[in-house]
């Protein structure tokens, strides 16, 4: 058999730290990993990278290949010495791990075969390779766990959630509305784990875009738009939805349903003697209307037809609020009026 230079393989020092040899397997894992590599030789090195990162990461392991001496060349002829020959490598809770790779080398076997019935509680957590950039974890000639572990990752929730506020113009305008979405995804080349250089080792990347979106007609506050296909993203390609909530506020206007609310400002005498024809601006542009005599503050003026579009046809009403509006100032002729109204009001 051939001697395996794990240290070699890894691309570290003998004296490298668990950190190190961790990284260094991360990075390699994700290179010559089947799912990613379709190179002939990957499969060959990724089973010699998980073979060299299973000594190596396992302190008995390490410590006991590191026994045999540094002086070993990478793949001269190897006799295990005495003490270590005999082994038996055919365990079966570590064959049914790797049965689809076809195992590790006979030198392993020979080197740790009696070891292997502990790996599970040993060692199992290094060889999660959704721990390593996602991938599923590979199956030659095996594509129905390959699909079955594409369908759990897919289970992942892609959505996201979001509030965007309108106003009144923005409910009535056919116009697509431009909005800035703002979001921080999980990293799909290391999956979140934060060590590769798309993310700068923080996991995570800047999603923020741009979207245009149409306001539906009718829609009531806090009712959610769907954006099909608008919200975070997978390996695989799989997508999300972006939901909008929907927030109505409005500085000019009380929004109801497609009923809207407006306070126009009139005097006292134009409340007392009313006024022939008033000029306001409406959502469906500027109208005159007729304030009668004796107009109360508070009082209301409904117009119909001049509020929001409703969800299937027509529009809601405009009822315009009447507030009577006491001058800061008045001039002096100004108040001698006041003065004689106010006479005329005792008597």
């Amino acid at each position: 058999m051939k001697y395996q230079d794990y240290y070699k393989i890894l691309g570290v020092e003998r004296n490298a730290t668990e950190a190190q040899i961790k990284s260094a397997y991360r990075k390699l894992a994700r290179k010559y990993h089947p799912d990613v590599n379709k190179d002939s030789s990957a499969v060959e090195k990724f089973k010699e990278i998980n073979e060299a990162y299973e000594v190596l990461s396992d302190k008995t392991k390490r410590s006991r290949y590191d026994s045999l001496g540094a002086n070993w060349q990478s793949g001269s002829d190897f006799t295990p010495p005495p003490g270590f020959e005999g082994f038996n490598f055919n365990n079966a809770e570590y064959s049914q791990s790797f049965s689809d790779m076809g195992g590790f080398s006979d030198f392993f076997g020979s080197i740790f075969g009696d070891l292997m019935g502990g790996r599970k509680k040993t060692n199992s957590q290094s060889f999660n390779f959704n721990d390593f950039g996602g991938f599923s974890q590979f199956s030659q000639g095996n594509s129905r766990r390959k699909t079955q572990t594409r369908t759990q990752q897919s289970s992942e929730n892609l959505d996201i959630t979001r509030e965007i506020t309108v106003n009144a113009k923005d409910l009535m305008s056919d116009e697509q509305k431009t909005i800035r979405i703002n979001n921080m995804q999980k990293c799909t080349s290391c999956d979140g784990h934060g060590y590769c250089s798309s993310c700068g080792g923080t996991g995570y990347i800047n999603n923020s875009k741009n979207i245009k979106v149409k306001i539906p007609k009718g829609i009531l506050n806090g009712q959610k738009i769907r954006l099909a296909g608008e919200g975070n993203s997978d390996n695989y390609g799989n997508k999300g939805n972006l939901y909008l909530i929907v927030k109505i506020n409005d500085s000019d206007y009380e929004i109801d349903g497609a009923d809207v609310s407006k306070w126009i400002t009139i005097s006292p005498a134009e409340a007392v003697l009313g006024i022939s024809k008033k000029e306001i601006e409406t959502l469906h542009g500027i109208v005159g209307i007729k304030i009668p005599a004796m107009t109360k503050n508070g009082q209301t003026m409904r117009l119909k037809g001049l509020g929001l579009p409703k969800k299937t046809s027509g529009y809601g009403n405009l009822n315009l609020k009447i507030k009577i509006n006491i001058p800061d100032s008045v001039s002096d002729a100004q108040k001698k009026l006041y003065q004689e109204i106010l006479k005329l009001e005792k008597n």
